[in-house]
């Protein structure tokens, strides 16, 4: 069956919101995120994250399934931590999109679908007036006992769409990971790219 890669906004998200919740938990479950999650959480998070206007998911579908997800939406409308690190650099916000998730079941990797995620975010970026994008990765450190051996992390292909790293700015973001009893927070490094 065919990949199929659609925009979705706001009820159309929340139509769909157990199984991109429970993408979210299975993919994320894996390194770097090592995410201990649960459904009344990702429930929440998507209906917060619909409730911003200008927010989009990007979803690919395997008939019905939904086997990758990744998301946009105005930085101007995201918590006061992730914008405080761009308004301290006196960044405007308001022409700023923030790239959340890119979560993609293991099996249809390599087949360009992350680069359709980029494409359709940008695009929806670029629509709204944005002249940047950006997003928040994961820090681990190279030695982390979870770390797999054959782990390749994506920044190259993240330099190839035209993304750097912005030397300090950073960002915090809690979760709770396996072993853990609670939430506690994880350093997160920014990437960047004008258009």
């Amino acid at each position: 069956m065919a990949i199929e890669v659609q925009v979705l906004k706001g009820e159309q998200v929340l139509g769909m919101a157990q199984s991109l919740a429970a993408l979210r938990m299975e993919v994320f479950a894996a390194w770097p995120y090592l995410y201990d999650g649960d459904m009344a959480y990702e429930r929440s998070y998507l209906r917060e994250f619909v409730a911003e206007p200008g927010s989009v998911v990007i979803a690919a579908c395997v008939g019905e399934r939904a086997v990758g997800m990744a998301t946009a939406s105005p930085m101007a409308g995201q918590k006061a931590a992730f914008r405080a690190p761009f308004e301290a650099r006196g960044l405007d916000t308001g022409r700023l999109f923030y790239f959340g998730e890119s979560v993609l079941l293991p099996e249809y990797r390599g087949q360009g679908i992350g680069h359709a995620f980029f494409d359709a975010r940008e695009r929806e970026a670029k629509a709204r007036g944005a002249t940047a994008a950006t997003f928040a990765a994961v820090m681990r450190p190279e030695d982390h006992r979870e770390r797999p051996v054959d782990y390749r992390p994506l920044d190259e292909f993240w330099r190839k769409r035209g993304y750097a790293k912005v030397e300090g700015l950073l960002t915090e973001l809690a979760w709770k990971e396996h072993g853990e009893a609670h939430e506690s927070p994880k350093p997160m490094q920014y990437w960047m790219r004008r258009f």
